[in-house]
């Protein structure tokens, strides 16, 4: 009671000095708990945390392999997991035997993944002078397959094929276990092997029956650095090792032996029969792409971050190549173009002759062992039209040897042929080696004519042409040869509206493709 009379006091004393009508003295208070109208409002309590919902998995593992019609059938499992769990979710694994001997379809079947264990052969070799096709191994628009870890590689035997045929949304995925468990990153590379065509088409440079005649079915190579026999040449320049498009190979380039990598892709000795199309080479550790004579004819090529060439071609290749998109990742990779042939075969007929059509070079390399964006050498013919390259570091164009720029090859009686090619370049633009000047290489590309100007300032928007590369006058390719489309354009891709690149390619911090998945994950679709 006498803490209530000591606060009515207070409150007459206040109401009294400050003159407020309102107040009406001590018979309004009741003390906590008698029922009067004084409310304290105490704290909120701290509201229990919602927890953190556990994310659905996008992808759960197929319940079992698909049978095959190899009697040898496929492996639940890579020897130690049954699943392999990824970001975006888990997968069956299901391994494929080491030599696949019947023709034999894999499905796309959602939350599988195939997974090669080492060196996995389709059909065997059937020799430089067979026509038969013995073993074909095909695989649905949407399948991934995985290389393990070691060497792990897929070799398409001479007189075997492969139909690997995927779809702009469904594209076929050869990839590395550290891509399909989420932790590959887009610095990753040579995780795994690759992809290696063998055919019965021509070649030169014959090492397994040294003496032989180039060309013909005598003369055929053994596959650098692989252990055991995977040989290809022969006389047959039509052959076919089967179809590849809308096919992705991420993260390959394993060493085989000393100075001896498997390439994303590698064709030896492929005939024209082979159809490639819609093929991107993802962070190889080696090349994008190694073509080892033969005559092989390939649209619509993207090559993403190879450490070492873009394109290299060997060993009397007869090539044509149209719509080729290149690039490096900064400060990383050597030459755009690689053309030559054995030290020991330079020269060698059928020379080397490769026409490459439509292209755009972003070089991003600040050094290299060929100390170019291109280099032409070993007595190679090669004609290069509707290019734009970008090498702003780096030279151009370097040629080495005699016989390169010498009146006595296929193209323009020999040296290299340039019409419609844009080129920013360091300095100098262009580089003589092997007995060839700096001179002589600059009068080779001005040589070249229909608006082929070297001071070109690139406009693009990304890898898209811009006002300087739309202003350059096209050259018709359809004279180069049949197999070329004609086109009103220079570089790999007209305008924002030409999309060829779009769906099936990977996106990546090295070139954004607009509408394309992550290279560092898989597609859920």
């Amino acid at each position: 009671m006498a803490s209530i009379k000591r606060l009515s006091l207070i409150l007459m004393t206040t109401c009294a000095g400050a003159a407020l009508s309102a107040c009406d003295g001590a018979s309004d208070i009741a003390s906590p708990g008698t029922g009067g109208n004084v409310i304290i409002n105490n704290p909120p309590a701290t509201p229990t945390p919602t927890p953190t919902p556990t994310p659905t998995p996008v992808v759960t593992p197929a319940n079992a392999c698909p049978t095959i019609a190899d009697p040898q059938g496929l492996t639940e499992g890579d020897g130690s997991n049954r699943t392999i769990i990824g970001t975006s979710g888990e997968y069956l694994i299901c391994t494929l035997p080491a030599r696949i001997n019947v023709s034999v379809n894999l499905p796309n079947i959602e939350g599988l993944v195939y997974r090669l264990a080492g060196r996995v052969d389709v059909g065997t070799d059937q020799g430089a002078t067979s026509t038969n096709t013995a073993v074909t191994l095909s695989i649905e628009p949407g399948v991934v397959i995985y290389g393990g870890t070691g060497v792990s590689w897929l070799a398409v035997n001479r007189g075997n094929k492969i139909n690997a045929v995927g779809t702009p949304d469904k594209p076929i995925i050869f990839t590395s276990r550290d891509n399909v468990a989420g932790i590959a990153t887009e610095n990753s590379s040579g995780q795994w092997g690759g992809v290696v065509l063998m055919g019965r088409a021509p070649i030169t440079d014959c090492t397994i029956t040294p003496g032989a005649t180039p060309g013909t079915a005598a003369c055929e190579r053994q596959t650098e650095g692989a252990v055991d026999p995977a040989v290809y040449g022969g006389a047959n320049s039509a052959d076919s090792s089967g179809t590849m498009q809308y096919v992705q190979i991420r993260y390959s380039g394993y060493v085989l032996s000393s100075n001896n990598e498997l390439q994303s892709l590698t064709t030896e000795g492929v005939g024209t029969g082979t159809k490639l199309d819609h093929i991107m080479s993802y962070n190889s550790s080696d090349d994008a792409v190694e073509m080892f004579g033969g005559s092989v004819n390939m649209k619509y090529f993207v090559a993403v971050g190879a450490e070492d060439d873009n394109l290299d071609t060997d060993t009397g290749v007869q090539a044509n190549l149209q719509f080729v998109l290149a690039a490096q990742r900064p400060g990383i990779g050597d030459a755009m173009i690689e053309a030559d042939s054995d030290n020991s075969a330079d020269g060698d007929t059928p020379r080397q002759d490769t026409r490459l059509a439509n292209f755009t070079f972003l070089q991003r390399s600040t050094s290299g062992s060929d100390l170019a964006a291109m280099l032409i050498r070993g007595g190679a013919d090669y004609a290069l039209a509707n290019g734009v390259v970008v090498s702003p570091d780096l030279t151009c164009l370097r040629i080495s040897r005699p016989q390169t720029i010498a009146a006595t090859g296929t193209d323009e009686n020999g040296p290299p042929l340039f019409r419609s090619v844009a080129m920013q370049c360091g300095t100098p633009k262009y580089l003589g080696a092997g007995g060839v000047t700096d001179a002589e290489v600059a009068a080779v590309f001005g040589a070249g004519a229909n608006n082929n100007s070297d001071t070109h300032s690139s406009t693009l928007s990304g890898f898209v042409n811009g006002a300087n590369e739309t202003a350059v006058t096209a050259f018709d390719v359809t004279t180069l040869s049949a197999f070329f489309s004609d086109t009103a354009y220079i570089g790999a891709v007209k305008d924002a509206n030409d999309t060829w690149w779009q769906g099936w390619t990977c996106t990546s911090a090295t070139l954004a493709f607009a509408g394309s998945s992550a290279c560092t994950s898989l597609p859920t679709n």
